[in-house]
């Protein structure tokens, strides 16, 4: 049977969507250009947070599954990294007993982020082989095992990670626009994943693991692609982040970062990507006013300030909020559409019949 062409309505309303979600990302990167230097390094944090949901997104989202351990890719794509592109020297003061491949080594920005997510994805590849089998709480504590043994592994291998310690020196190339458009480039990713067979067919198996078995969906390869695809976004996060703060750490990549990434998720919407991003730019948003309010504002030769701790707390009646009266999120698991359509015009022979 031939497959019915798509009209030009209809692929329009497709990609509406995609279209939305980087406009969003650019307005709010172009509207903190003219915000004082503080609130433009929270919208770049905010924006590698973006990555980083967003990434979480593409397994959890189509799959069902909640993952825990995309931190912990975060954490690979990040010491990768910085392994390849800090100074030699910083990594002799650092990292003395580096292997010589790895301490003469001076990759450029792009390269060593392109090998931190590739890091990411292999190890994702390696780990979801037996692990995509599993469902539920039984896949869910698994891949809380994954962030476990990455934190013990780089916590502990000091001659290549420098163990419990910080390692500085890192070039810091990562401002506004570069978490931008990182954030573009994994919308762009999760959008096409979503929209390919492969997303298809695990959203099917999201929905009725029997039904889709039963028509022939391979479930486990399926879930496998997403989770590589995910750990690459994820490592790429983790890369942003390392050379944002120009310095990593093993304590940043652990539970902290774990819940707000999942909260954002949870917040937004977990099945749908404009969810995740509306998850991450409104957290982002909460937290920076929330900053703000513990300042305080100055009224005289009175500060009227905010007790401290006040973001965590809003943070987290608001995730019970949303899990009590809105289980779907802030977007409803739905993705964003166009608000109106142009009228299509009937063609003359069905006018006539009309008539």
């Amino acid at each position: 049977m031939a497959t019915a062409p798509t009209s030009p309505e209809t692929a329009a309303s497709r990609w509406f969507p995609l279209v939305v979600l980087v406009l969003v990302v650019l307005v709010l990167a172009g509207a903190a250009e003219f915000a004082p230097t503080v609130v433009q390094r929270r919208i770049t944090q905010g924006l590698i947070n973006l990555v980083a949901v967003v990434g979480l997104y593409v397994f959890v989202g189509n799959s069902g599954v909640l993952s825990f351990g995309n931190v912990a890719f975060m954490a690979i794509g990040a010491y990768v990294s910085a392994l390849l592109t800090m100074p030699a020297a910083a990594k002799g003061v650092f990292l003395p007993d580096l292997p010589a491949f790895l301490a003469n080594a001076e990759w450029p920005a792009l390269g060593g982020a392109l090998a931190g997510g590739a890091a990411a994805a292999l190890v994702g590849l390696v780990a979801g082989f037996p692990l995509m089998r599993l469902s539920g709480i039984s896949a869910s504590i698994a891949t809380f095992a994954i962030l476990v043994v990455t934190y013990v592994v780089l916590g502990n291998w000091t001659s290549i990670t420098g163990g419990q310690n910080s390692l500085m020196g890192l070039p810091i190339y990562v401002g506004l626009w570069t978490a931008a458009g990182w954030a573009v480039v994994a919308i762009v990713v999760a959008f096409l994943h979503q929209e390919s067979r492969s997303g298809l067919l695990l959203r099917a198996s999201r929905e009725d693991e029997v039904a889709a078995a039963a028509s022939g969906v391979h479930m486990v390869s399926h879930r496998l692609a997403a989770f590589v695809v995910s750990a690459f976004l994820s490592g790429i996060a983790g890369v942003l982040l390392a050379h944002f703060l120009g310095a990593v750490r093993v304590e940043t990549f652990y539970l902290d970062l774990t819940f707000l990434i999942i909260a954002m998720l949870v917040i937004g919407g977990m099945r749908s990507l404009t969810g995740a991003v509306a998850g991450a730019i409104v957290i982002t948003l909460l937290t920076e006013l929330m900053r703000q309010a513990e300042v305080g504002v100055t009224v005289g030769a009175t500060t009227i300030a905010a007790p401290g701790g006040l973001g965590d707390a809003v943070l987290a009646l608001l995730m019970l909020l949303i899990i009590l009266f809105r289980p779907d999120g802030i977007a409803g698991g739905r993705e964003v559409s166009r608000p109106f359509r142009p009228a299509i015009a009937m063609p003359e022979n069905q006018h006539r019949k009309a008539q």
